[in-house]
């Protein structure tokens, strides 16, 4: 022990000064580490939550997009998720287009891609995914968004999607990933890929299959909840009751896989002829309701007299045949003043109401609930 101080002793005081100097930026170096994995743990909490809470899956993947952007600094992220219905491919969810799925990107469930990114359960670039899945057809629909990450989305052995990482904000004129920022990365990924399988499990258990509609339990829920906030905020809000005239006679004539196209089609044309944040739903049988958050009277007839005419003039082709399908509506109106209801399916019933006069008066009509005084 005596040696050692004497040592220190015999050093030059500058010698002993820059070691202490390197000790201590050491030192420092090491707790800012420190501190940032305490920040990055922080952070994956609150991202946990915040996919815990976006149950609706097009909220949720947009959340995904913009945290993985922000966490990565990069100017655009994209996503590749499972068809819900047949789980076959993986469609790009998160592009701004208001296509069908059959027009969007895609890629195989079968194709190398899936494979290989299940192989490696890692992020790669796409350099290192040309080289290991050369003759993929799929690569090509990758390729065209410049990914500089491109990051599975695993729950345990399955592959619930693919985070496409895009332009990446040079920091210190490098744009390379490190090792750190591809396991913080992958670590979002694991919690993006539980909160689209559930969000993916509560979709599938409250959408009409046929239609692709919501359900009527679901329905009702969202109703609820849209109508707390419309009577706190004393906002509009708006229910729409469709129902398909005649609708028998289609079963009838042509049998009932024609009633199938028939009712699909009619649910495209509502469904198309709706904002984003409107909710249309399968009520039963040949029946639909829409919901219209913010909408009053004179909007709310302008989209149901809208609807109505669209199906009145499409032209329904089944088996070469021509059909002339017609839908009669109802319309009811929350307001806070005029009609000051509390209960959701009060609201609805106001709408069938009139629906039925709509059916009594002639079909291919829209009534709207006048409130008594």
């Amino acid at each position: 022990m005596s040696k050692q101080k004497n040592l220190k002793k015999n050093k030059p005081s500058h010698l002993i000064d820059d070691m202490e100097l390197v000790r201590s930026q050491a030192q420092i170096e090491q707790a800012v580490h420190f501190e940032k994995r305490i920040y990055d743990l922080e952070q994956l909490l609150d991202i946990a939550k915040s996919f815990s809470e976006n149950l609706e899956i097009n909220n949720l993947l947009e959340a995904i997009v913009y945290i993985c952007m922000a966490q990565m600094h990069v100017l655009g992220a994209e996503i590749f998720v499972r068809d819900l219905i047949s789980n076959d491919r993986l469609f790009l969810e998160t592009s701004k287009t208001d296509v069908s799925n059959e027009e969007l990107p895609s890629i195989s469930m079968e194709s190398s891609i899936v494979s290989k990114l299940l192989e490696l359960q890692k992020p790669i670039t796409m350099e290192e995914l040309k080289k290991q899945t050369k003759n993929s057809p799929d690569l090509s629909v990758i390729e065209e968004l410049s990914p500089t990450l491109i990051v599975p989305l695993l729950q345990k052995n399955r592959l619930n999607g693919i985070l496409v990482l895009q332009e990446r904000i040079a920091i210190e004129n490098d744009i390379s990933y490190t090792d750190y920022e591809k396991e913080l990365i992958m670590s979002i990924a694991s919690l993006a890929s539980v909160a689209i399988n559930n969000a993916s499990l509560l979709e599938k258990s409250s959408t009409d299959m046929m239609t692709h509609l919501k359900l009527k339990y679901y329905f009702f829920t969202l109703l609820t909840d849209a109508l707390d906030t419309a009577m706190l905020q004393k906002t509009n809000l708006s229910i729409l009751m469709f129902d398909i005239d005649f609708f028998k006679k289609f079963n009838d004539t042509y049998g009932h896989e024609c009633g199938d196209f028939v009712l699909t089609k009619v649910a495209e044309l509502i469904k198309g002829s709706l904002r984003e944040n409107d909710v249309a739903c399968r009520y039963g049988g040949e029946e639909f309701t829409v919901m219209l958050k913010g909408a009053g009277k004179e909007e709310a007839s302008i989209v149901a007299e809208r609807i109505r005419q669209t199906i009145d003039e499409y032209d329904f082709v089944y088996n070469d045949q021509h059909l002339h399908v017609t839908i009669s509506g109802g319309v009811s109106v929350f307001d806070s003043s005029k009609n000051p209801v509390t209960l959701s399916n009060v609201l609805v019933n106001q709408a069938d109401s009139v629906l039925y006069e709509s059916k009594q008066n002639g079909r291919n009509r829209i009534t709207v609930f006048k409130a008594k005084k």
